[in-house]
């Protein structure tokens, strides 16, 4: 492994923030899941929850894969389970969707926990999960359309959370615990030997200063 590239998986994982998320309600296309996954990334999102559509999801020709070896998805039977649990932990749950009480997505406070709930391509955010959010917020527009895109939507949104978080200083200390950073860290710099791990049910190696393992060949031939 490089020093550059040690720095950078370090440097991407201390600003990690495992009290924001986003669930997806049935949004069914590749794409814009693909889309999605990458916006999450790139404001450090660790885990995203997606609902699984009732008719399932609509192939596309590219790939999310290259973002989703960055940020786990957890799928989901039916939006019920991601909002429950969340809220047990005390999370906000913030849903794009114009009701009457609607208000401009700038107006939360998203240094909160807070997971951002997405609706359908079509139908939007589902009667159910409507019924269960904390708030509805809307993106304004000036347009002859009605709505952006659902990843177009979801990135806007997850901007302005960039910005208040950013403010916030909450991308300046590691949030992460000390458990899931290794976890990650052994999954994004050592895959093989994490899943080696992960598959025997054994502790992860010892890691050396410079992010490399630590007697990796007599670490191995302590396993077999």
């Amino acid at each position: 492994m490089t020093p550059e590239r040690y720095q950078r998986i370090t440097q991407v994982l201390s600003r990690r923030q495992p009290d924001l998320t986003v669930i997806t309600d049935e949004v069914h296309k590749g794409r814009n899941l693909a889309a999605i996954i990458r916006n999450c990334d790139a404001i450090g999102i660790d885990r995203i929850h997606c609902v699984v559509p009732q008719k399932g999801y609509q192939t596309f020709g590219g790939t999310s894969a290259s973002a989703e070896k960055w940020v786990e998805v957890a799928h989901h039977m039916s939006v019920n389970e991601p909002i429950a649990s969340l809220k047990l932990q005390g999370f906000q749950i913030v849903a794009a969707n114009v009701t009457p009480d609607t208000v401009d997505y700038r107006e939360v406070d998203y240094t909160r926990p807070t997971a951002i709930l997405m609706g359908a391509e079509v139908d939007g955010v589902s009667e159910t999960a409507s019924e269960l959010v904390d708030q509805h917020v809307m993106l304004p527009m000036f347009g002859m359309v009605e709505s952006y895109n659902v990843s177009v939507a979801c990135a806007l949104i997850l901007n302005e959370v960039q910005r208040q978080r950013e403010k916030a200083g909450l991308y300046d200390t590691l949030r992460l615990p000390e458990d899931l950073y290794q976890k990650r860290y052994m999954h994004w710099a050592h895959p093989v030997i994490a899943k080696l791990c992960d598959e025997k049910g054994i502790p992860y190696p010892p890691i050396r200063e410079d992010g490399e393992i630590e007697n990796l060949s007599t670490w191995y031939a302590g396993i077999k």
